[in-house]
């Protein structure tokens, strides 16, 4: 059989932005999501990786502190030999590629090879980080132009590169990038050209992301400044009178979750309002979530869920705890080819507001509403309306608890159990979220159920952690109700705080709280 050869494939060099994810272009995370191959290095945020799609391969070439970085002439062969074997490879470079990416060494030699390659322009961190301190780079009173410029060669080079004279009064604003380990004599040689002593200059680390930190100083003083603070790179230089809009304009820095990496556990299709929740609060949150649910695999599960279906005459009574279990209940109601008007009858009882709002949304009122998330609030929500010798259906999730149907019994009404979903541990690790972990740049912690406690310290032994509750003992803990809060003190962990209700609303309020205290990790 004749041999065909494999297909080229595509390399995508996109600029991932500044660090914050939300900072990447809509094109950029569309080849992150597309990508067989992620090559990327520190500088692309760790929130960004989880957009890589599942099973995708992810090579990382940056700098870690047991070994140097690959040597770009390397990874310029791996974007070839990855291109050669016919994969779509994203190579995810910080801020943009064409700003001091190299990306011009990785194109050329693609194109020496006859392979496909687009570049993606980023969010350059030269603009971005200063943005995110309150800094403009142009300002219509103080600065009507700006110039970028790399500060990462020695001194010599610098020389070579720049002409002092020239750079120091040719534009308002000047913008040094991988300048702090030369930057006293930056600060020198612009004094030296012409540059005044009480020059205005700031510089920002890590900015956008949770690390975000910014010192300021003038050109005279700020070196030794940086030194006193032991303030280290990656960190963007930026000297001009634009620095001082930086008093009047701050907004990154006083947003109340400001430098806060939240871990979101929820599952995957839950997380999105949380996680939208921490952003719009200034935190930065970084989603691993540890439960997955899915259909009932089981068949004793099956068959108790397709009675309760065949018969709704049988039930005078239907609760339903969560948002999941209003979705999953249609979802059975369609494979089973069941009416809901059969149910016309059944007085319905949702937990919880977010409940009542999945009801609604399928044109559902429900009889009765509890406004406590638990099933204690279920029982004293039902209890004045139920009278002995009534049937109920509680239609909930297989790890639900038994206490409710206990109770109600107990007041002599027949209850029956039918497990709408399974929630399982999902089988992907994250040697991200370790990494973080063990350099302590997980702050806050959240559970929303105590499935994702009991979750969460399973994966994080299964990823090779011995003591899962030393680990995250760094970081504040905030739950969103008080059994969950129980399920982590068993656990070993210490509980901040549990939110006063026991929904998202009140987690975020919660946390906002642990905004408030001095940041200890």
């Amino acid at each position: 059989m004749e041999q065909h050869p494999r297909p080229k494939g595509v390399v995508y060099l996109v600029g991932a932005g500044p660090g914050d994810a939300g900072l990447i272009t809509v094109k950029g995370l569309r080849c992150l999501q597309e990508a067989d191959v992620v090559v990327y290095d520190r500088l692309a945020g760790p929130r960004l990786m989880q957009f890589a799609k599942r099973g995708a391969r992810k090579i990382y070439v940056g700098k870690l502190p047991d070994r140097h970085a690959m040597k770009q002439e390397d990874i310029n062969r791996l974007l070839v030999e990855l291109a050669l074997e016919g994969h779509t490879v994203t190579r995810l470079k910080g801020g943009d590629p064409c700003v001091f990416g190299r990306v011009g060494e990785e194109a050329a030699l693609l194109a020496e090879h006859g392979l496909r390659y687009e570049i993606v322009p980023g969010v350059t961190s030269a603009v971005a980080a200063p943005a995110y301190a309150g800094i403009p780079v142009t300002h219509r009173s103080r600065a009507s132009s700006f110039c970028v410029v790399t500060g990462h060669e020695s001194p010599d080079k610098l020389d070579e590169m720049i002409e002092w004279d020239k750079l120091t009064q040719a534009t308002g604003t000047l913008l040094f990038l991988m300048g702090v380990a030369k930057l006293r004599y930056i600060a020198e040689r612009l004094m030296a050209y012409g540059r005044a002593p009480d020059t205005p200059v700031a510089l920002v680390r890590w900015g956008t992301r949770a690390e975000q930190a910014t010192i300021t100083g003038t050109l005279a003083t700020i070196a030794d400044e940086v030194e006193r603070a032991g303030f280290a790179s990656p960190a963007v230089i930026v000297v001009g009178e634009v620095v001082r809009e930086r008093e009047r304009l701050q907004w990154a820095e006083s947003r109340p979750l400001f430098g806060r990496r939240v871990l979101v556990t929820r599952a995957r299709d839950q997380a999105s309002e949380l996680t939208r929740r921490i952003e719009d609060a200034g935190g930065e949150p970084y989603e691993y979530p540890v439960i997955e649910l899915r259909m009932p695999e089981s068949p004793a599960s099956r068959e108790a869920l397709r009675q309760a279906l065949a018969q709704p005459d049988a039930y005078d009574w239907l609760v339903l705890t969560s948002v999941n279990g209003v979705r999953f209940w249609f979802r059975h109601l369609r494979e089973h080819g069941a009416d809901i008007r059969q149910w016309a009858h059944v007085r319905i009882v949702s937990v919880g507001p977010k409940t009542t709002e999945a009801l609604q949304e399928y044109g559902i009122q429900p009889d009765i509403a509890a406004s406590q998330f638990s099933q204690e609030g279920v029982w004293e929500a039902l209890r004045p309306h139920a009278a002995a010798g009534q049937r109920v259906l509680l239609a909930r999730g297989d790890l639900s608890r038994s206490w409710l149907r206990e109770t109600m019994e107990a007041h002599g009404l027949h209850a029956d159990e039918v497990d709408l979903y399974e929630t399982v541990l999902p089988e992907e690790d994250d040697p991200e979220l370790i990494e973080m972990l063990e350099q302590r740049m997980i702050h806050i912690v959240t559970f929303t159920s105590s499935s994702t406690v009991t979750n969460l310290m399973a994966a994080l032994r299964r990823m090779g952690l011995d003591d899962p509750a030393q680990a995250l003992g760094v970081a504040r803990i905030a739950c969103i109700g008080e059994i969950t809060a129980r399920t982590a003190r068993e656990a070993g962990l210490h509980v901040d705080v549990i939110a006063a209700s026991s929904t998202i609303d009140g987690l975020m309020e919660a946390m906002l709280e642990l905004g408030k205290m001095k940041k200890t990790v």
